[in-house]
């Protein structure tokens, strides 16, 4: 199954940071369930100097990227206007245990 590195900047408008508080909770279930679909690999938070969230990496695995795609268009953080940009390039992650 493909692998995907995503990396995502959120907008910087005075009200952004409230934007991703606020969608956060339905953000992390979504996350949650793609992690028991095996989907999700790892990722988190991108922070500024000052340690302010502003952005999000992560690792996915889908069956192709029109499945990545179909699911970004109802994750909470774009549909909340959190995410601004989004980079995706597809990886091969090491596997320590190979």
């Amino acid at each position: 199954m493909p692998q995907y590195a995503v990396v995502a900047y959120d907008y910087t408008d005075v009200e952004a940071l409230d934007r991703r508080l606020a969608n956060r909770d339905a953000h992390l279930n979504g996350v949650r369930q793609l992690a028991r679909e095996g989907c999700f690999l790892s990722g988190g938070a991108i922070l500024d100097d000052n340690g302010k969230m502003m952005g999000s990496s992560v690792h996915f695995q889908f069956a192709d990227r029109q499945a990545l795609e179909a699911w970004l268009e109802t994750e909470p953080y774009m549909t909340g206007r959190v995410w601004e940009r989004v980079d995706i390039r597809e990886v091969k992650l090491f596997d320590p245990s190979a």
